[in-house]
């Protein structure tokens, strides 16, 4: 869990429709109140094409509530729906709170191309954080939008190799991620790459792990991993 100065911190991401690249849009923040403003690289983003959310219009303003912020709110399943018990089981939750399903579920909808995602901190220790491999679909056979898997040995907890990838054109950061035949799967996420890189280059241990593994899904979602630093 990101923590700093007493907050709790969530990123928002933004990925571009074509081009599918990452940007950190938004941090919300939550220490009693509930406070949102736009993020480092909104500019960028301005500048690719994303436009702002309605309930925020000015970019150089801090919104503060009392309450999630309802265009954030409205992004979860509501806690009268039918089998939410499995739904809040599924992000390793007891009771239904909006903030931590939030921060679990990343809140990602079908309709749109925003996530949230636990940040990681340069002076973090010890870092867990799960996600899903980016890039797969560019790296491993697909029809329509999935994955072949036919030919690739991969399993639930299956240790995964890390390699930095310093000459990648569109991340100086970029750490590519293989399974243990020396095939490659994807991407660290751009959002986590610095950090990530940051302390591989200090010879932390870094461990990559399978937590997930759904070849009949969307390759945007079918290897999910947990990456433990320290």
């Amino acid at each position: 869990m990101s923590t700093k100065n007493g907050k709790d911190y969530l990123y928002l991401i933004w990925k571009h429709p074509e081009t599918r690249k990452q940007y950190i849009v938004g941090i919300l923040s939550k220490n009693g109140l509930f406070e949102f403003e736009y993020g480092k690289e909104i500019e960028e983003a301005r500048k690719n094409g994303f436009q702002g959310i309605a309930a925020f219009e000015d970019f150089s303003k801090k919104y503060t509530s009392e309450k999630l912020f309802p265009v954030f709110a409205s992004r979860l399943p509501d806690k009268k729906r039918r089998g939410i018990s499995d739904i809040l089981k599924r992000y390793n939750l007891d009771e239904y709170d909006e903030y931590l399903l939030l921060k679990n579920s990343g809140a990602r909808l079908p309709i749109d191309t925003f996530e949230f995602i636990d940040p990681i901190f340069d002076d973090e220790e010890t870092v867990s954080r799960d996600f899903f491999i980016a890039g797969v679909r560019h790296y491993l056979p697909h029809c329509e939008d999935k994955c072949n898997f036919d030919n690739v040995n991969l399993n639930t907890n299956d240790e995964l190799a890390l390699k930095l990838e310093p000459d990648n054109e569109f991340d100086s950061n970029a750490v590519e991620i293989f399974n243990y035949d020396n095939i490659k799967l994807g991407y660290i996420p751009r959002y986590y790459s610095s950090q990530v890189a940051k302390m591989m280059e200090e010879n932390k241990k870094v461990t990559c792990k399978v937590i997930e593994f759904n070849p009949n899904t969307n390759c945007r979602e079918c290897i999910k991993v947990n990456l433990t630093i320290g």
